[in-house]
C-alpha cells in the first residue's frame, strides 16, 4: 500500500482525502498547509497519521510515495519543483501549471529524476471516457463533425477565481475541462483556434469565454464557460447517423445516443464510484509500480498541449499574470 500527502487542505483537497479514505490501495498519509493548526484540523477530521505547517516538510518525509498538490494554481509549479526536487512522485491537480513553458520545465525534471508526474484532470481517467471512445470508434455516430460543450458554476465570489495573483478567472480553473472534453474525443491536429470573452470588472481577471477550435480535417469544437452562474454542463458529440449527449461533462451522470430524428435509442451504464477521483490515483499507483513517468490517460504530450491551447487563448485576451 502507497503513502499519500496532501499539500493543501482546501475544498478539492478535502474531495481527495475523502476518496482515499476509502481505497484499498492506497493510504492517506500525511498533510500539510502553510499553518500547522489547518493542517492538524484537516489531519484529525480525516484521520491522517501526520500534519505538517510547511510544504518541505510533508516532500522531506521519506515514507510519502505519492505528493497529491491541491493550491491555487499559482503554486502548482514551484510545488510541482519542490516535491520532484526531494525526490517525490507527483500528481498535481488541474490546470497543471499557468503556462506551457512551466509544464516543459517540471516534465523534464521529472524525467531527468525518473518520478512520476501526472495532472489530476479527473476527466481523463473516468471509465466514461472509455465508454464514450468506443460509442465512436463503433461508428454508430457515423461521421464526426462537431463538439459542443459547457461548463459553468456561481463561483466569482470564490477566492482563487477573484484574484488575479492566484491565476484566477474561468480559463484555468472551468475552460480547461470543456478543452479536455474536445481534445479526448477530437485528438486530431488543430488548426486554429478563435475566442470572444468577458472579464471581471477591476478583478483583471476571465469570466466567460467562448472559443471555437477549428481542425485540419475540418471538424469543430464550441466550447462555452462562465463563472457567474450554473450552465447545464452538457457535451453533445455529432455524426451524420446521430448523436451523443453527455451530461456533466465535468463527471458524465447519462450517457445517450440519439438518432437523426432526435429520438433517444440507446443509454449507456456509467460504473458507480467513490468520487471519481479514485481512478487517477490508481492509475498514479500503477505506474509508479511499474517505474513509468507519466500516466496513459493524461500524458505529458497531452499535458503540454492543453497548456499551449490555454497560451494562445491568453494571447488573444492579452492576459497575463506577474508571476510568469
Amino acid at each position: 500500500m502507497k503513502n499519500i500527502g496532501i499539500l493543501g487542505c482546501g475544498n478539492i483537497a478535502r474531495k481527495m482525502a475523502t476518496t482515499v479514505n476509502q481505497m484499498e490501495n492506497a493510504n492517506l498519509y500525511a498533510a500539510a498547509s502553510r499553518t500547522y493548526s489547518k493542517a492538524q484540523e484537516f489531519a484529525s477530521e480525516f484521520n491522517i497519521d501526520k500534519a505538517y505547517g510547511s510544504y518541505l516538510e510533508l516532500v522531506q518525509d521519506e515514507n510519502v510515495d505519492l505528493v497529491y498538490v491541491a493550491v491555487p494554481h499559482s503554486h502548482h509549479y514551484e510545488l510541482i519543483k519542490l516535491s520532484l526536487n526531494n525526490n517525490k512522485n507527483v500528481l498535481c491537480e488541474k490546470a497543471f501549471t499557468v503556462n506551457a513553458k512551466m509544464a516543459k520545465e517540471v516534465i523534464e525534471l521529472a524525467k531527468s529524476k525518473h518520478l512520476l508526474l501526472a495532472e489530476a484532470i479527473w476527466t481523463r481517467y473516468l471509465p466514461s471516457r472509455a465508454i464514450i471512445s468506443d460509442i465512436i470508434k463503433s461508428g454508430v455516430l457515423g461521421k464526426i463533425s462537431t463538439i459542443d460543450a459547457n461548463l459553468g458554476y456561481n463561483i466569482v465570489d470564490h477566492e482563487r477565481i477573484k484574484k488575479k495573483e492566484l491565476a484566477g478567472g474561468a480559463l484555468l480553473d472551468l475552460t480547461v475541462y470543456p478543452i479536455n472534453f474536445a481534445l479526448m474525443f477530437f485528438p486530431d491536429e488543430i488548426r486554429s483556434i478563435e475566442s470572444s470573452v468577458t472579464f471581471l470588472p477591476k478583478a483583471g481577471v476571465d469570466s466567460m469565454e467562448n472559443v471555437s477550435l477549428i481542425y485540419e480535417d475540418g471538424k469543430m469544437a464550441s466550447l462555452r464557460t462562465s463563472i457567474f452562474t450554473n450552465l447545464d454542463r452538457r457535451g453533445v458529440i455529432y455524426g451524420d447517423k446521430g448523436y451523443l449527449e453527455i451530461t456533466n461533462i465535468n463527471n458524465p451522470e447519462k450517457i445517450v445516443l440519439y438518432n437523426t430524428e432526435y429520438k433517444a435509442v440507446k443509454e449507456y451504464e456509467i460504473p458507480k464510484q467513490i468520487t471519481g477521483f479514485e481512478y487517477e490515483v490508481d492509475e498514479c499507483l500503477e505506474m509508479i509500480g511499474k517505474g513509468k513517468i507519466e500516466c496513459p490517460s493524461m500524458p505529458h504530450s497531452e499535458i503540454i498541449k492543453v497548456m499551449e491551447v490555454m497560451d494562445e487563448l491568453r494571447k488573444q485576451w492579452d492576459l497575463h499574470y506577474d508571476f510568469e
